[in-house]
């Protein structure tokens, strides 16, 4: 059974004359003939009496149009559906951002994606950069924004957005506010707010216990905004990306001997097609703007 039969036959049940119902379909009447004819063999019956003045549907064709009607119109809603995703009508785009990423670095992108695809549901998981590596790989996200220290799974396919310096923030009066850069050494003994589950806390480790710096842990919470509240209340310092930065009155030199950075990626999986919408998002982070 051929979607051109049904339509046919959805016409000639409208109008109930073949010259008619062949000029509606734009084919020629034999064609029309022809294509019914062979829906009846397939059927097993006839769905029309065909007289000289007249025709009229059979009870098979009675019985028939409701059925061949519904698979017509869900035919033509599935193509209307799929027309709406290439345009992006009522697509939607699961992105993961890594929960250490500045919100105000990459607002200005999710602006500009939403002006220019107002018709997307973009919902924006927050988590940290193991995490979004691991829900990427399993399908539970379109496309992420991270980076990690030892490098993306092999699986994956990155795309460098920008680089962060890791600065050290102290609230004003603390003796780093005499420094323009803060050496590592320059650490030891002090208080550190820790955050818990942070992506570079090993990394960081490794180069503390080389140059022979113990930090003070007194503080430990799995929040940045609480981690820069403390900072702010002047109750140690933190090791905080330079562009994750938000609260008035902190301040920030940069971590030196040896400095420490990260690139944020674009993520997506290698050979997974994309969607309409995570191809548009991509296309919009390239044109992005994204020096400081």
């Amino acid at each position: 059974m051929e979607m051109h039969q049904i339509r046919y036959f959805l016409a000639l049940t409208e109008h109930l004359n073949f010259t008619r119902a062949a000029e509606i379909c734009h084919v020629s009447q034999p064609s029309l003939t022809r294509a019914i004819k062979q829906l009846e063999d397939e059927l097993g019956g006839p769905l029309f009496h065909r007289e000289r003045n007249h025709t009229h549907l059979t009870d098979l064709g009675r019985a028939m149009q409701p059925y061949l009607a519904e698979v017509f119109g869900q035919a033509e809603a599935a193509k209307s559906r799929a027309r709406g995703l290439q345009h992006l009508e009522g697509a939607s785009l699961t992105v993961g951002m890594m929960c250490t990423i500045g919100p105000q670095k990459l607002i200005d992108l999710v602006s500009a994606f939403h002006k220019n695809n107002p018709a997307v549901d973009v919902h924006v998981r927050d988590a940290r950069g193991q995490a979004l590596q691991e829900l990427l790989l399993a399908g539970d996200l379109d496309i992420a924004i991270f980076g990690l220290p030892e490098g993306l799974d092999e699986r994956l396919y990155a795309r460098p957005l920008f680089t962060e310096r890791f600065m050290i923030t102290v609230a004003p009066g603390h003796r780093f506010e005499q420094m323009r850069t803060v050496p590592v050494k320059e650490l030891h003994q002090e208080r550190y707010l820790n955050r818990a589950n942070c992506e570079y806390a090993e990394y960081m480790q490794k180069i503390l216990q080389q140059q022979g710096v113990e930090v003070l842990r007194r503080y430990r919470t799995e929040r940045d905004d609480w981690v820069l509240a403390m900072v702010q209340a002047g109750l140690g310092f933190g090791f905080t990306p330079e562009f994750a930065i938000s609260l008035p009155g902190v301040l920030a030199r940069p971590l030196v001997e040896p400095g420490v950075g990260r690139t944020i990626n674009l993520v997506t999986v290698r050979g997974r097609p994309h969607s309409p919408s995570v191809g548009a998002f991509m296309r919009e982070a390239t044109r992005f703007k994204w020096n400081p």
